[in-house]
């Protein structure tokens, strides 16, 4: 198993040198969040993830949860390593003073989540949710509500989790039966089975908070008739004390193909007390605060498996001997080189290398908008960071996971034979990290979003507030002779997607089914510009710092070093996705649904 060390200088190095965040938070007025108390928290976060979380991740993953008559019990060590994250008000950054929270913006906390998931993204699941419970509440709970639960989330006593999908729907909510039936005291009984519950059930907190989308007496059909219902396990009095146990339970645990270690429940609510979250028939406008908090928490995850993947095909190629160099030798006092020396092993280091580190920054800009969204002063500042956000994050959550699974993949790769067998951890680093492509939104529903609604139903104007920054970036350094090389690709395809978008645009106008034909390549295409000028965006950062002298020349040199491969090796790819557009949809769709048969 590799051995997790949390990238600390990277980390860094995005979020003060690049994101600037000490200037970020003073312009929004948070004086007493800084660098300083940031790299403390850095620190810490560290020591935790590689001292209690990652020890547990192969054998999480050998044990799994058990389940017997509706009780699920985690691995061994899960639920001890729980109560020292509560202990150490890691649940709390976050959340609000008033309810026992920290205050601090989601970007002091985003890299903590990241080296929480990259030790052990099993356990990561349990507290990951709640932050999104908490959000929910928090934006569209009553008082009352949020006195009885907030209090107990914020410190992690109590978990979340996030009620949609049922055994005959997935992404299509709108058919979704969950009854919710009014009770005489104001409450509600929910009666429907919900499945792919992560942390539905577990022994690490002593209540667990559901989030439940269910639909109400003669409600309209489809997703305009979709209520949000706060659920509990246990019913709560409104002090944080627990009292009888709600009809909801689990009825099954699913055997999957990775995050063993993580409990997917069915959920079985028989007539379960809830209470409505939000105006009635608009739960699913609420319940995307939710799901956008999910979706950029899946965006850790591909970042997470890019960078275990990283670190151990690293620590492997340094020291498996096999093969001489097409060059001359490079060990030559042993009986062969080094794997790291071979150029195929060194695309598929640099390959994932470049995929954490880019889909890092990406990440953590959009934590960043997020900041802005909730506390920038100006109402046009909010809006337009809103707007950004809202067209990053399908991109994040779909294309970084994307590149994450292929990264994990080359991790595999590098170790040969060796990848295929559990002691090394590579192969349990794939099956984790394939379901991050699915959950939160299939990567084809992804696309659908970014294409269809963040992209089309803006007419451009959301990608445009997006390019415009990326073209006046290039402009302010069209003449860094040194840049140039990694400047001009960034200009160039930045250009080519709003000429893309235009072309698909037209085509759907004669058919919208063109706009399905079109999403993923245009989603991944989008994805690999994207990376490309954050990318840039490092390489100038760390050449400045270069030219300042600030010492460190080995990682910056490294940074403009990828940013080099980034551009030559891997944004051609944009290439093939929109040639792969320009296929059209006729091609899709001609073959008869009788043909498809063998």
């Amino acid at each position: 198993m590799p051995e997790y060390k949390a990238p600390l200088r990277d980390m860094r190095f995005v979020l003060n040198e690049v994101l600037d965040l000490d200037g970020h938070y003073a312009k929004l007025g948070l004086e007493e969040v800084n660098s300083e108390l940031l790299n403390a928290f850095l620190e810490e976060g560290a020591k935790f993830s590689e001292n209690e979380l990652a020890p547990l991740n192969r054998s999480g993953d050998e044990e799994g949860c058990h389940f017997e008559d509706g009780v699920v019990t985690t691995p061994k060590g899960f639920k001890e390593a729980y109560a020292k994250y509560v202990e150490g008000g890691w649940p709390a950054i976050n959340g609000d003073p008033e309810f026992g929270g920290q205050g601090l913006p989601g970007s002091a906390s985003i890299a903590i989540s990241e080296m929480t998931g990259t030790a052990n993204w099993s356990w990561s699941m349990y507290p990951g949710l709640s932050h999104g419970a908490v959000a929910t509440i928090e934006e569209h709970g009553t008082d009352e509500q949020k006195n009885a639960y907030l209090p107990k989330l914020t410190s992690g006593e109590w978990t979340g989790t996030m009620c949609l999908t049922e055994p005959h729907c997935g992404s299509d909510l709108g058919i979704l039966k969950t009854k919710a039936e009014p009770n005489a005291d104001g409450s509600y009984s929910i009666t429907g089975t919900k499945i792919f519950i992560s942390a539905g059930e577990h022994d690490m907190a002593e209540n667990i908070v559901h989030i439940v989308l269910a639909r109400l007496p003669d409600a309209p059909k489809g997703t305009k008739g979709i209520s949000l219902f706060i659920v509990p396990k246990f019913l709560t009095d409104g002090s944080g004390a627990v009292g009888e146990r709600n009809a909801v339970a689990c009825g099954s645990i699913e055997h999957k193909m990775g995050i063993k270690a993580s409990a997917t429940c069915v959920m079985n609510f028989d007539g379960a007390t809830g209470y409505l979250i939000g105006p009635e028939n608009k739960g699913l406008n609420c319940m995307f605060t939710f799901m956008n908090f999910a979706r950029l928490g899946t965006a850790i995850q591909g970042v997470a498996h890019a960078e275990l993947g990283f670190q151990g095909g690293l620590a492997y190629a340094k020291e498996r001997l096999a093969m001489r160099s097409l060059s001359g030798p490079k060990n030559p006092d042993g009986p062969a080189d080094p794997i790291i020396v071979h150029p195929d092993v060194r695309r598929m280091l640099l390959t994932s290398k470049a995929f954490a580190e880019g889909g890092r920054a990406l990440v953590y800009l959009c934590a960043q908008l997020g900041d802005q969204v909730k506390l920038a002063r100006d109402d046009a500042e909010r809006e337009q960071a809103h707007d950004l956000m809202a067209l990053l994050t399908p991109i994040a959550k779909a294309f970084v996971t994307e590149v994450g699974l292929e990264a994990a993949n080359h991790g595999v790769q590098i170790y040969g034979g060796h990848g295929f067998i559990r002691e090394w951890g590579m192969e349990q680093n794939v099956r984790d990290a394939r379901i991050s492509t699915l959950y939160e939104g299939t990567t084809g529903i992804q696309a659908l979003d970014l294409l269809g609604r963040k992209v089309m139903m803006t007419q451009g104007q959301a990608l445009r507030n997006f390019t415009k920054i990326v073209h006046k970036f290039c402009e302010a350094h069209a003449d860094n002779g040194e840049l140039k090389e990694l400047i001009d690709p960034v200009a160039r395809y930045n250009r080519e997607w709003g000429e893309l978008t235009q072309a698909i645009a037209m085509q759907a106008m004669q058919n919208p089914d063109y706009v399905g034909a079109a999403s993923v390549d245009y989603l991944m295409y989008s994805g690999y510009v994207t990376l490309a000028y954050l990318w840039a965006r490092m390489a100038a950062k760390a050449q400045e710092q270069l030219a300042a002298g600030t010492g460190d020349e080995d990682f910056y040199k490294a940074k403009i070093s990828t940013a080099r491969f980034y551009m030559k090796r891997i944004l051609p790819r944009a290439a093939g996705h929109k040639g792969a557009i320009e296929g059209g949809l006729d091609c899709l769709m001609e073959l008869d649904q009788e043909h498809f048969a063998f």
